[in-house]
């Protein structure tokens, strides 16, 4: 390999490890987003998640209230307490991709990956059973996902061609 070759090839990675890191952050701001999509609609009719309507639960927000008002409490307590944490999962992602693995820490990588990965793995299997896997329901979700999978493949060759 000639000397004028290696600048232009670190020149590349140096490309491809900050529009990865790019992707990766504005994917988790898209995390971020469907987290104040959810906590918003706790607070108007509609209630219920996004995407979830009268096909996977029978009853709205006034039934429930009706029904049982610690109920209602509780479910909005819930849809609360589970925006917060995509919230800040979503923001720490972000923070990670974008001071971290843009400057090239495997360890960010590692991480900004590991977190929604846990989150996903926990949360999504619940979804398949009970009918509440709708494309309105989770594809905010998979389109974010892919988004940031696509982000955090093109920015790990770099990464691992920086530890040799």
């Amino acid at each position: 390999m000639s000397a004028t070759t290696a600048p232009v090839t670190a020149g590349a990675a140096t490309t491809r490890l900050r529009a990865g890191a790019g992707i990766m952050t504005a994917a988790a701001a898209g995390f971020i987003g469907y987290a104040v999509i959810f906590f918003v609609r706790n607070f108007t009719d509609a209630f219920l998640e996004l995407g979830i309507g009268p096909e996977q639960v029978d009853v709205g927000r006034r039934e429930i209230l009706q029904f049982s008002p610690s109920l209602y409490h509780y479910i909005g307590h819930l849809h609360i307490a589970v925006s917060g944490f995509i919230a800040a999962t979503g923001l720490a992602v972000a923070l990670l991709a974008w001071y971290g693995v843009r400057r090239g820490q495997l360890w960010a990588w590692v991480a900004a990956v590991s977190a929604p990965v846990l989150g996903l793995a926990v949360a999504l299997p619940a979804h398949y059973p009970n009918g509440f896997d709708t494309l309105g329901h989770l594809g905010l979700v998979y389109a974010a996902t892919l988004v940031f999978v696509a982000g955090a493949l093109l920015a790990l060759p770099p990464l691992l061609e920086g530890r040799r």
